[in-house]
């Protein structure tokens, strides 16, 4: 694990193996000037010359330059000041730390604005690690020490875990389904609650029998790998205080099962259990950080697969909530999961509810690769979630849920069916099966079908498991209740 210490050294003064220095287009930071003034002018000729124009996530590397002690200078774009933001600092620090994670590097210097730090050093974290998990050599490689030119020990901090989370929240997302299937990813969450701070409960087949979770039970009963449902709890505020539930689905392969998916579409299938990391990674960093809020985690783990045993089409399955729900297609199977835990989320007793799923492809078909669906019964919570989201960047857009899509749900011979009145609408006819199981709690849905996960690389983070809306639960844990 990387160690980040901060530093008052100067960055004519610094030993390292390299400096990474954030630029500005249009003003100069006073690690900048000296850089310049030590250099003889040659950085500040680069940028008079257009040879680096500082626009953001733009990368220069400089090997042994003249009037410094490190042995190569980075220097990464910001743009603008006026447009400096919590995500440009994160992928302007990523984008510098991968082109320099596939060598190992033992002491990296970081100069950067003291604005938005805490984001920066959450880039840096993030860019160093892949999804070559696996390979006997990787080629994204963690840094040893980084020297982070402040005194602001806390903010570093900070940045340091909750990039850390979001990488726990990948970690999950990127290991194959041969070695993360319910039971590993149920002590996957124990060993980090034992680490981060929080308590894990963990139930098994047999009590989700006896617990009536019935409809998480069909989509499992086709695997020879039995399901399981988490709840995490985190208590940092007293007992009078609201408490915030979250809610995660866990299918840690999905083969559509009957109404089996294409080849095409079932090999990244491994990542439809982002919601569940999600939340787990969100739970490791409010724990880690000791916020002063009242937390709890409901996971359904599950896989999705095919036997003799499996769930049909035209099932009828009595739901825990008591609503009946008829079957029309095996592979809408992650609704099917959440209704269980939803229900007992609500009747815990928390005061809010916001779930994670990657659940339907009409969300990627309306909103596209990297952008969260909202849906909601409550606007008040919406607006906070939807706030949180926008200041860390992280893009998310409220869909529409009103009651004709509800309608679609309707089935002819139970309460429900799991499937609206063909493909169109597809996320909201699913959203609104959902709101069936929450009763009157706030609730929010978000569908994270599209920036869950990214077939490719990206300047400042691999490709495979993306760690979203981790931040954006961080921000939202700072000012809930309050």
């Amino acid at each position: 694990m990387t160690e980040f210490l901060t530093t008052t050294i100067s960055v004519l003064d610094i030993d390292a193996d390299v400096i990474i220095a954030g630029y500005f287009s249009d003003q100069q930071t006073p690690y900048a000037a000296a850089i310049s003034e030590g250099t003889d002018d040659f950085v500040g000729n680069l940028m008079n010359n257009g040879d680096f124009d500082a626009n953001a996530n733009e990368v220069l590397t400089l090997p042994y330059p003249t009037g410094l002690k490190a042995n190569r200078l980075v220097l990464v774009g910001l743009g603008e000041s006026k447009d400096y933001s919590p995500l440009i600092a994160m992928r302007a620090a990523g984008s510098a730390a991968k082109t320099l994670a596939s060598k190992k590097l033992d002491h990296v210097a970081f100069f950067f604005p003291e604005e938005n730090l805490t984001d920066a050093i959450s880039g840096i974290v993030v860019a160093c690690q892949g999804q070559d998990i696996l390979r006997s050599e990787v080629k994204i490689n963690a840094f040893e020490k980084v020297s982070v030119a402040s005194e602001n020990d806390a903010d570093v901090r900070e940045g340091h875990i909750v990039g850390r989370a979001i990488n726990a929240c990948r970690n999950l997302v990127n290991q194959p389904p041969n070695i993360l299937y319910p039971e590993t990813l149920a002590e996957s969450a124990v060993e980090i609650g034992e680490s981060a701070g929080f308590d894990v409960e963990v139930w098994d087949e047999v009590r989700l029998a006896s617990e009536e979770c019935r409809t998480l039970l069909a989509v499992a009963q086709g695997s020879d790998r039995p399901p399981r449902m988490l709840t995490m709890k985190y208590n940092g505020a007293d007992e009078t205080s609201p408490t915030l539930g979250l809610v995660g689905k866990g299918v840690t392969f999905d083969s559509g099962g009957y109404s089996l998916k294409p080849s095409d579409g079932m090999f990244d299938m491994k990542c439809d259990m982002g919601g569940a990391a999600t939340v787990i990674g969100a739970m490791q960093a409010i724990a880690e950080l000791k916020l002063p809020v009242n937390v709890i985690g409901y996971c359904g783990l599950v896989e999705n697969l095919v036997s003799g045993n499996a769930f049909k089409l035209g099932d009828v399955i009595h739901s825990r909530n008591g609503k009946t729900v008829e079957i029309h297609n095996t592979d809408a199977e992650g609704r099917l999961v959440l209704a269980d835990v939803l229900d007992v989320a609500v009747k815990n007793g928390v005061d809010h509810v916001v779930d994670f799923a990657t659940l339907t492809g009409a969300c990627l078909v309306a909103l596209g690769l990297d952008c969260a669906g909202l849906f909601t019964n409550d606007q008040d919570l919406c607006d906070q979630f939807k706030s949180a989201a926008d200041e860390v960047g992280e893009d998310s857009w409220q869909m529409p849920m009103t009651p004709n899509f509800g309608e679609q749900i309707k089935s002819n011979v139970a309460d429900i069916k799991n499937m609206g009145s063909g493909r169109w609408g597809g996320a909201i006819t699913a959203a609104k099966f959902l709101e069936e199981f929450v009763a009157d709690t706030p609730w929010l849905h978000v569908d994270i079908a599209g920036p869950a996960w990214s077939d490719n690389a990206k300047k400042w983070i691999d490709g495979g498991g993306q760690g979203c809306f981790v931040r954006t639960l961080v921000k939202l844990a700072k000012q809930y209740g309050k």
